[in-house]
């Protein structure tokens, strides 16, 4: 069995059974590369307080920078004999420096050690998610350039509504991507790395030790340490952005059927079925939309988790990294994924433009003109609503009624001005509020 960080005061092996069930290096692995950096900054903590000698210092750093080397070129693999991967570097950092590497836990816990690592992993992915974020902004933006002037039917209630700019319909995914990454930067620069918490009561050495080895002390050394504020944040937010991934993707879903058939989407994101050769399927949008469900999972499962928890740390708080981990994953994937299809979609402006025939996306404008002739606008729905019905029980076209029949809901009407108004593109020109 590989050594522990712990152990003196037990005169009983631990049972393998607990060993098992404890063990989290098959998922904290992803930690050493922060975890390795956290050492390097303690050994200098250590050296400027005293506890180490320069030559003594030298040894551990480059024992550490020979570790993280491996971690960073990919010959890194964590030893799952170890109960974790902070007990696995002190081990190998014990065979590259000597017995100097039993000095390294000095002034510290793994309390502090986990903490400080997670949130230096946090910030990393936070970037990267950013980076993701921008690039399918970018890959929206594009579709929505290379749309134009096209109109298409917007829906409210999934039922037609009024015409609207497809661009402004992708471009609404993009707000809600903008937010979604002004919420990341936010909680990004909310999370502070400390050390000097040690188990919870704090260490010897001095603050300002700290501080002039560039870590800043914990405030209070008790939250430095129970502290899991941070991850929920993180899994709320990536939960928020997973459901407009999932939005997203189920727009596209709906589009791409035969029913709608406004969009064509590209074979290299859809998959086939082992039993119908006609079968072209949106997998990787369905998996973007069935994902979300597991985000939302993992926010409520470490929510839980810490909602009895007395201070300072228990070991239930473990359980926040897979949860972590696997948001970050999947909304990474999806971001990705999402890129490509969106960088690949086609418009089928035929179909677009034979929907657009639905008079009833023109009932708001016809209710528009008639206030426009002074009539007040509940007046004007109520006409509006009653030739609608009209026009649908009689299995008879607005545009092609008779003035006369027209000016029976209204004396307002004057056929050659309202045929005008079944246009998409005058539909959408007429609505001066938005910003374009």
């Amino acid at each position: 069995m590989a050594k522990k960080l712990w152990g003196g005061r037990f005169g009983k092996k631990t049972d393998p059974l607990v060993e098992d069930f404890t063990r989290s290096i098959g998922y904290d692995y992803k930690l050493a590369e922060y975890d390795l950096i956290g050492s390097m900054a303690h050994v200098r903590i250590l050296k400027g307080a005293g506890f180490l000698t320069a030559g003594e210092a030298a040894r551990l750093t480059k024992g550490l920078k020979s570790i993280y080397a491996d971690v960073k070129n990919g010959a890194f693999i964590a030893d799952d004999r170890n109960e974790d991967i902070h007990t696995d570097i002190q081990n190998r950092l014990y065979k590259r420096a000597g017995a100097i590497a039993l000095k390294l836990h000095t002034a510290r816990s793994r309390n502090d050690q986990v903490v400080f690592a997670t949130k230096l992993y946090c910030k990393d992915r936070i970037n990267a998610v950013r980076e993701d974020i921008a690039g399918l902004i970018s890959s929206l933006n594009g579709l929505a350039r290379k749309c134009g002037t096209l109109v298409m039917p917007g829906f409210t209630h999934m039922q037609h509504a009024q015409p609207i700019y497809l661009k402004n319909h992708l471009s609404a995914y993009v707000e809600m991507l903008k937010r979604d990454s002004g919420r990341l930067g936010h909680i990004h620069g909310n999370i502070n790395p400390t050390m000097g918490a040690g188990s919870l009561a704090g260490t010897p050495i001095k603050a300002e030790i700290y501080t002039r080895s560039k870590i800043d002390p914990a405030v209070n050394s008790l939250d430095a340490v129970s502290d899991r504020d941070f991850v929920i944040e993180i899994i709320s937010a990536l939960s928020i952005l997973a459901m407009h991934l999932s939005r997203i993707s189920e727009d596209l879903i709906i589009w791409s059927t035969k029913e709608f058939d406004f969009v064509e989407i590209d074979e290299a994101f859809c998959t086939g079925s082992s039993l119908m050769p006609q079968k072209k399927n949106p997998d990787a949008l369905e998996l973007i939309r069935g994902f979300t469900g597991r985000v939302y999972g993992n926010l409520v499962s470490v929510l839980t988790m810490m909602k009895g928890l007395p201070l300072t740390y228990n070991r239930d708080m473990q359980l926040d990294k897979e949860p972590l981990f696997d948001s970050f994953e999947i909304v990474t994937s999806g971001l990705k994924v999402l890129s490509g299809v969106v960088g690949t979609l086609k418009f089928n402006k035929a179909s677009i433009a034979a929907s657009l025939e639905d008079e009833s996306l023109y009932a708001t404008d016809l209710v528009y003109y008639l206030v426009d002739k002074k009539i007040a606008f509940k007046t004007a729905h109520t006409i509006v609503g009653r030739l609608i019905k009209y026009s649908l029980d009689a299995s008879c076209a607005i545009k092609d009624m008779p003035e006369s029949r027209l000016k029976m809901f209204s004396n307002k009407f004057v056929k050659s001005e309202i045929a005008k108004l079944f246009d998409p593109t005058v539909s959408v020109r007429s609505k001066r509020s938005i910003k374009r």
